[in-house]
């Protein structure tokens, strides 16, 4: 069976009702994102990384998966799919998508602030003062700016052999996931889903659909499964 590898970005949520800083010059909901999304902004006021965070929840949680997102669960029936997402919400789980891995963590996980293999599912939201069970302040599982990626090396090795690549609304700036399609063999085809991402300076040929993923990725699975 075919492994078709699939990245996906903020434009597949977002049209699932999910808010995103993307294309919004640097600020989400008000917040300038180093704010709220980095150790720095983390160290000078917890608590609003805190209540952002919990906004950002019940965000998701009210969320739907499109039909962008289903139409990646009916792949799964002639190919083996691996979906690497940089997105932190659970909305390709909800779909039915059996293999996703989250480069920049999960919005519905807390984990410790100073004991990161400490990692728990979340039914509340976090507030200061909720702690592991070592004794350290609860954060979002969710890898900021500056921090390290922890799951790439494991995401490069699963792009190096796919079969197929496609890439659904993502912008292709920002690193290191951008840098996937490198790790990808040069014969392999590559499908790219998004009305305005442009990576034609990349060595490979790309079947480009310049649409979101709500209608541009049903087509393309439509072919695939063909």
């Amino acid at each position: 069976m075919k492994k078709v590898v699939v990245l996906t970005g903020a434009g597949i949520s977002a049209e699932s009702g999910i808010k995103t800083f993307r294309d919004s010059n640097g600020l989400w909901e008000g917040h300038d994102v180093m704010e709220v999304a980095s150790p720095e902004g983390w160290a000078k006021n917890p608590e609003l990384v805190l209540d952002f965070y919990n906004q950002r929840r019940k965000n998701v949680r009210q969320s739907k998966p499109n039909a962008g997102h289903l139409a990646l669960v009916d792949l799964e029936a002639k190919y083996d799919v691996h979906i690497i997402t940089q997105n932190v919400d659970d909305l390709h789980e909800r779909a039915g998508s059996r293999n996703v891995m989250h480069l920049h963590g999960e919005i519905l996980q807390a984990k410790s602030s100073q004991h990161e293999e400490l990692v728990y599912d979340l039914e509340e939201d976090i507030h200061w003062g909720d702690k592991c069970e070592r004794g350290s302040q609860l954060r979002p599982n969710i890898v900021w700016f500056g921090e390290m990626v922890p799951a790439f090396e494991e995401a490069a090795m699963i792009a190096r052999n796919a079969d197929i690549f496609m890439i659904i609304g993502t912008s292709m700036i920002v690193y290191p996931a951008a840098g996937l399609i490198h790790y990808v063999e040069k014969n392999i085809p590559v499908y790219l889903v998004d009305p305005n991402t442009d990576i034609s300076e990349v060595d490979r040929s790309v079947f480009h659909f310049k649409e979101n993923a709500t209608t541009g990725v049903p087509r393309v699975v439509q072919q695939l499964l063909q």
